[in-house]
């Protein structure tokens, strides 16, 4: 097996663009690419741009109705059907959408493969984590569910066990819903609790269909979260889960809207706790899936200050040249933030938290902490359908 990461990268993914009035800018994907050449982790990694998903790959999560309507959009945006969740104020109907959005999912598509195929230990897509599309409609912004395609992908290829972490300030809806009968795939999701936020589901009680219970795993944490919390949730839940079910490949969707910074929701995580995540997703895999590690972007709306920084990140650290916290942004790159967007840009890859600390788990627990209390909400629902002490 190869010991090299990949980067899934094309420049035209940056065509995935809903307007300039619409939050997901696509700026944040030509900032996070120039952040990574600006650290010089184009030469740790191998650059690759996949082919787009066809329509038989396509058809793997999303009906061909969803598929004809996407293309019909496409070719003419005016004439979207709404039924589909298309042309609507979140998922509003461009030109070329079904070309591009094909194109970011063959991105994801082709990570995984080239995992499976021992080409790669490790593969990024940070244009990818589109984890709200449906089998058959678009939502929260996403139009193919790439994540979904590249886990389906893995197990057409012959993969029987593959987890899916999901740590978008989102729950991963699209995602747990593909596979929600299927006991080969592990969904767990850290999400702001939907009583607070779209799409208003991922409550601990959503355990799986019922050819696959606990096969899905919903941590609904709690308006304001902090590193602390986030850090503790995370430990207390996934390690285990991970443990008892032993993935052949760890795929991870790293949406960075999590940040106190995010305009669109409410947690208050830093940049230096989404890296200990990074970092810990990583080890995970090296632990428990032979170091097979898909990961993915997702959300993240704070274009300029948060995502490039995160998403840089995550390539360094699956590339085996991880960025140190401290680290001053080189100048050439805050220029090109200048050019792009009139804001400064950050000088460090810091937010000042590192190294981030939290209480474990297993040193005892508050029944009266609302992040404990969501915490044991997920162990009692889930664990014991696992086999493990809740």
């Amino acid at each position: 097996m190869s010991g090299r990461a990949q980067l899934m990268w094309d420049q035209a993914v940056t065509g995935y663009d809903f307007g300039p009035d619409h939050p997901m800018d696509p700026v944040r994907l030509a900032l996070t690419r120039g952040l990574v050449d600006a650290f010089g982790l184009d030469r740790e990694v191998e650059v690759v741009s996949a082919k787009p998903a066809g329509d038989s790959t396509l058809r793997l999560v999303h009906r061909e109705d969803y598929i004809a309507a996407v293309k019909a959009a496409s070719a003419d945006p005016g004439s979207a059907d709404t039924s589909y969740g298309l042309g609507t104020m979140d998922d509003p109907a461009f030109a070329g959408m079904h070309e591009v959005s094909a194109l970011i999912a063959g991105q994801s598509v082709g990570a995984a493969e080239a995992v499976w195929r021992g080409e790669a230990l490790h593969a990024v897509n940070f244009a990818g984590g589109l984890h709200h599309a449906m089998p058959g409609g678009a939502s929260g912004f996403c139009i193919y569910n790439d994540a979904s395609l590249a886990i389906a992908r893995l197990l057409e290829l012959g993969a029987e066990r593959v987890a899916y972490i999901d740590v978008d300030v989102h729950h991963g809806d699209g995602v747990q819903a593909a596979f929600w009968e299927d006991p080969r795939v592990l969904t767990i999701s850290l999400h702001e609790h939907p009583r607070t936020l779209f799409p208003q589901t991922g409550w601990p009680e959503e355990t799986g269909g019922d050819a696959a219970e606990g096969s899905a795993v919903n941590v609904a944490l709690p308006a304001g979260t902090g590193d602390a919390g986030w850090l503790r949730a995370f430990h207390a839940v996934v390690p285990e889960l991970i443990a008892e079910f032993r993935p052949q490949v760890l795929v991870t969707q790293h949406g960075a809207d999590t940040h106190f910074e995010d305009p669109l929701a409410h947690l208050a995580v830093s940049l230096d706790a989404q890296r200990a995540v990074q970092v810990a997703c990583h080890d995970l895999a090296h632990e428990y899936a032979d170091g097979k590690w898909v990961a993915l972007g997702g959300g993240g709306y704070a274009v300029v200050e948060v995502v490039p920084r995160s998403w840089t990140h995550l390539v360094g650290i699956a590339a085996g040249r991880a960025v140190g916290p401290e680290t001053v942004i080189p100048e050439s790159w805050r220029q090109e933030v200048f050019a792009r967007t009139r804001q400064l840009a950050p000088l460090r890859m810091t937010d000042g938290r590192w190294p981030v600390s939290w209480a474990s788990w297993e040193d005892g627990y508050d029944p009266a902490d609302r992040l404990d209390q969501a915490v044991l909400a997920v162990r009692r629902a889930v664990f014991p359908l696992r086999g493990l002490l809740a």
